[in-house]
């Protein structure tokens, strides 16, 4: 019985897998956090030029 066991503890086929699972994760959170942010920022920009040429036209 103790060998099924070391062998299942010792056992790392799929780790590079999940580790690349992993990863991929970590870069899509980053890129929607950073995608997100920068959205906003475009949008208050537009708003603001947007502003200033309705101010100056009137």
């Amino acid at each position: 019985m103790k060998h099924p066991i070391h062998r299942l503890i010792r056992d790392q086929d799929g780790a590079t897998a999940l580790e690349y699972g992993l990863l991929a994760t970590l870069i899509a959170a980053v890129i929607a956090t950073a995608v997100g942010a920068i959205g906003t920022s475009i949008r208050d920009l537009f708003n603001t030029l947007s502003t200033a040429m309705n101010a100056a036209t009137s």
